[in-house]
């Protein structure tokens, strides 16, 4: 089961941006926080991002999934690219097209996936394309319990992150989710990229001492981008 709900703040930005300046040039050299776990501070723009992202969520409403089980997720989220992320009852899976309204996922952004390449790169994984971008939306309190990102079937592709709005708790469990996580605490902007060995880390998200933004609040969105 899949329920739409509508945003109730404020996308009001220039849309005219170009793309070249939807990310910051910066000369900051990623931090390896774990093995093949990098995290690049401020490289994206909210401030031209978030026109994008309205674009993407008017065609493909946010919502929330539910798990095979049942269970609403947390987080209310929605897809760009070729295939999108999908949870039914029968499991995980990426789909063509928007099971809500049938119709093909919104087109990746140029803005998107100059960024994912740009971040990936700087890391080391020179050549990574995605086609497929989750896009989540939290709200203060909101979480995303330890996980593993494995229904690509690439694995020797890495994952993307992008962190957009107020600060949140990344999580790195990795080969188990049980024991204690290591912890980083993101920004808006900030970027993480993780592959190779660490690949299908367990890893969550925690909201429940963020920071707000000047702009969103309390509010954070964080881009996924995959290649698929």
């Amino acid at each position: 089961m899949i329920l739409a709900h509508r945003l109730k703040y404020s996308f009001d930005f220039n849309i005219n941006q170009p793309v070249s300046d939807l990310f910051s040039q910066t000369d900051q050299l990623p931090e390896e926080l774990i093995k093949d776990v990098y995290l690049i501070r401020s490289l994206a723009r909210l401030d031209q991002l978030q026109p994008v992202i309205k674009q993407v969520i008017t065609q493909a409403p946010l919502r929330f999934m539910h798990t095979p089980g049942g269970k609403r997720l947390h987080i209310s989220m929605t897809n760009c690219g070729d295939l999108g992320w999908i949870s039914e009852p029968n499991g995980y899976r990426y789909a063509h097209r928007d099971p809500t309204s049938g119709k093909p996922w919104p087109q990746m952004p140029d803005a998107f996936r100059q960024l994912a390449r740009q971040a990936a790169t700087l890391c080391g994984f020179a050549g990574f394309d995605p086609n497929a971008c989750l896009v989540n939306h939290y709200q203060a309190g909101q979480e995303l319990t330890a996980h593993q990102d494995k229904n690509e079937p690439d694995l020797s592709q890495p994952i993307v992150s992008v962190s957009l709005g107020m600060s949140a708790r990344f999580q790195m469990y990795g080969d188990s989710r049980n024991g204690k996580p290591v912890e980083v605490e993101l920004y808006d902007g900030d970027v993480m990229v993780w592959g190779r060995t660490a690949r299908l880390i367990y890893h969550g998200v925690k909201t429940n001492r963020s920071i707000p933004h000047p702009q969103l609040g309390l509010h954070r969105f964080n881009l996924t981008l995959r290649q698929v």
